[in-house]
Formats: structure tokens, C-alpha cells, sequence
């Protein structure tokens, strides 16, 4: 390939850049067009479709020939989907508050930054905002890689209506931050949300022994708020939280396991159609007799199904009694685990689908 001079390339890619600009205005028109089709049948109707977006994304990374990333194009598809779906309807969804917080980052990494997020005080708040039709979606934390599961989303999901249509991996890394640049023993206090206190533990033993580790925020965002109130203060929160509310970040990446990682998951009111590339979760509870879990579990071995995950918990309706958070591979429209799923109910005191989705990876 002969080399050609700087000029003649920058020429090349400010010709490329008009026909991406007018490609994207295309798809945005396209996109018009369909909310009138929609318009025209249906009164109210539903514009966001996760498996079709999933659909496009997995083309995305299939047509990937480099040398950009699967993971930085599908950031740019979702993006330009994300504004499409902002002319058709403006997607609302509520997360845990306030602005800043790692639920916030997962929401723009799975709608896009076209998406009007509504902050709430707590998870619960996240579960009725969508109930009460306020937000078309929500999306709460689930699970940390570090720390495990999130109690209170565990708690609300037995007994919600919503249905989980989406889930979203985000890699959390945590940041010191402070008012104003202060040297690490005149920090007093540390402000933080239990569930990164439990991420962050040998960090700070090691690195602030003198602090009185505060692990009463709301969120990290919350944290990060309450130091920018005082002088010999810290939080423990992300990036984001620290440019919000211009705050120092002292130490970057400071949680104990530098993969530490946290699934969120997207509540709505639709159910989602098989993509082939699913993931199901369900809770289910065996009766207090010998073999009982093995008989519940049995089915998903028979039609060699993966269990991703399965997690014990209290019933709260008797003592020593359990109930079970499965996730397995598969849409429950799918044979193999119709099939499985009609003979776990048949040995479950209790069974209920929490729904089939697209899965993160």
C-alpha cells in the first residue's frame, strides 16, 4: 500500500464523516417512520424491545472486523439506538440515587445517554416508580462479585409484580476522594455504602487504620455528598461521584479485588422474547424432607441445563426453612427448560419466574 500524505487522509475521513452523519440521519428518520406505524395501531404502544436490540448488538460484534473493540462499537451502536429510541419516546427509568452513583453508570451503559434517569432514596423506591407507571423501567443492583448479592433487590423480587427484561455487567472501581487534597492520617472519618465497605475492607485497614469507617450512606454518591460537606472527611465512590460534586480524588482503584465486578438487572412489565443467547431466573423453594432440593434440581441436569447461579435465603415463613434465586441458561420459552421448569414445579412448595432475558455475556 503506498503511503499517502496527511492532508490526503484527513480529506478521506471528513468525506467518510458526512456520509456516517447522513447514514445516522437515515436511521433516525427510520426511526420516525416506526413510531407512526406504531402510532397508527396502537395507542400506547412499547418502543423498546430488548431482544431486539440484542439482535442488533450480536450482529455488531459478528461483522466486527477490527481494529475497534466489540466492546467499544457496541457502546457506539448503543448510543446512536439510545437517540433513535429518544425521537420515538423518551425512555424513563429510575435507579438508585442520586446522580453519580454506579447505578446511574449502568443505566447509561445499558439504554444510553438519550435515557432520562429518575433518582430515588433507596432499591425499593427503584421496584414502585415502575409499578406505578412513573418510569417505564428500573434497574437495580443484584449481585458483586466481591460481596455477593443485594439483599434488598433479593427481597423485593419475591414479592414484585415487575418481570427482570435485562441485565448489565459493570466493573466497579473505587476512588478516596475528599473536599480539599489532605494528607491520609488527618482523614477522620470515611463515608461509604456498606456493600463497598465489604469491597474496600483490606484497603483501608491497611491504608487508613485511624479512620472511623462510616458505612451508613445510601449510595456512594450519597458518601461522596456528606465529605464534600466537611474538611476532615472521605468518601469512597466512583469517578463520576467525584467530578458531580468536586471532590479530590486521593487513591484510584482502591477496592480489594481489581476485577470486582457488579450485575445489574432491568425490572419492567414485559415479558421478553428468545433471542438465543438467554438467560432465566427464577425462585423456587423444596419442602423440608430428605431429597427434597435434589428432586427440584434434578430436571435441570435431565435437560442439561447450566445453572449460572443459585443462592439459599430465609423463607421468612418458617424457621429453617428456604428459598432458592436460580439463573440458568435458556429462555423459558425454550423445550429443555419448559420441559424442566413443569417438573420443578411439581416438587417446589413455591415457583415463580422472574423472567427470560438477553444475557450480558
Amino acid at each position: 500500500m503506498v503511503d499517502r500524505d496527511l492532508k490526503t487522509v484527513r480529506a478521506d475521513i471528513d468525506a467518510l464523516d458526512v456520509q456516517i452523519q447522513n447514514l445516522i440521519t437515515q436511521r433516525a428518520n427510520l426511526a420516525l417512520e416506526v413510531a407512526r406505524a406504531k402510532y397508527a395501531v396502537e395507542s400506547n404502544p412499547i418502543f423498546y424491545r430488548p431482544e431486539r436490540e440484542a439482535e442488533i448488538l450480536r450482529n455488531v460484534e459478528l461483522r466486527n472486523s477490527g481494529p475497534l473493540s466489540n466492546e467499544t462499537l457496541n457502546r457506539l451502536f448503543r448510543e446512536i439506538m439510545s437517540a433513535c429510541l429518544g425521537l420515538q419516546k423518551p425512555l424513563q427509568v429510575s435507579y438508585l440515587g442520586p446522580e453519580g452513583t454506579y447505578s446511574q453508570a449502568a443505566l447509561f451503559k445499558y439504554f444510553g445517554h438519550a435515557a432520562q434517569g429518575l433518582p430515588t432514596q433507596n432499591i425499593s423506591d427503584v421496584f414502585r416508580e415502575v409499578i406505578a407507571d412513573n418510569a417505564h423501567y428500573g434497574i437495580v443492583p443484584i449481585e458483586n462479585s466481591t460481596e455477593g448479592s443485594i439483599k434488598p433487590t433479593l427481597e423485593m423480587l419475591l414479592n414484585s409484580p415487575l418481570q427482570i427484561c435485562g441485565e448489565v455487567e459493570l466493573p466497579i472501581h473505587h476512588c478516596l476522594m475528599t473536599a480539599q487534597p489532605i494528607d491520609f492520617k488527618d482523614i477522620k472519618r470515611v463515608y461509604l455504602h456498606p456493600q463497598t465497605f465489604g469491597q474496600c475492607r483490606k484497603w483501608l485497614a491497611n491504608n487508613l487504620p485511624q479512620a472511623e469507617c462510616l458505612a451508613i450512606a445510601s449510595s456512594n454518591a450519597d458518601a461522596a455528598r456528606r465529605a464534600a460537606e466537611e474538611t476532615d472527611s472521605a468518601a469512597i465512590a466512583g469517578q463520576n461521584a467525584a467530578e458531580l460534586y468536586e471532590l479530590q480524588i486521593l487513591a484510584s482503584q482502591i477496592e480489594d479485588e481489581l476485577d470486582n465486578t457488579t450485575r445489574f438487572v432491568i425490572l419492567g412489565k414485559h415479558a421478553v422474547a428468545p433471542t438465543g443467547r438467554d438467560k432465566t431466573s427464577i425462585i423456587l423453594s423444596a419442602a423440608n424432607r430428605p431429597g427434597a432440593l435434589y428432586d427440584v434440581l434434578q430436571p435441570f441436569k435431565d435437560n442439561a441445563l447450566n445453572l449460572t447461579r443459585i443462592e439459599s435465603r430465609p423463607s421468612q415463613q418458617g424457621t429453617w426453612e428456604y428459598i432458592f434465586f436460580v439463573d440458568v441458561e435458556g429462555h423459558i420459552d425454550d423445550s429443555p427448560l419448559a420441559e424442566a421448569s413443569q417438573l420443578i414445579q411439581s416438587h417446589s412448595k413455591f415457583f415463580k419466574l422472574l423472567g427470560s432475558y438477553p444475557r450480558a455475556n
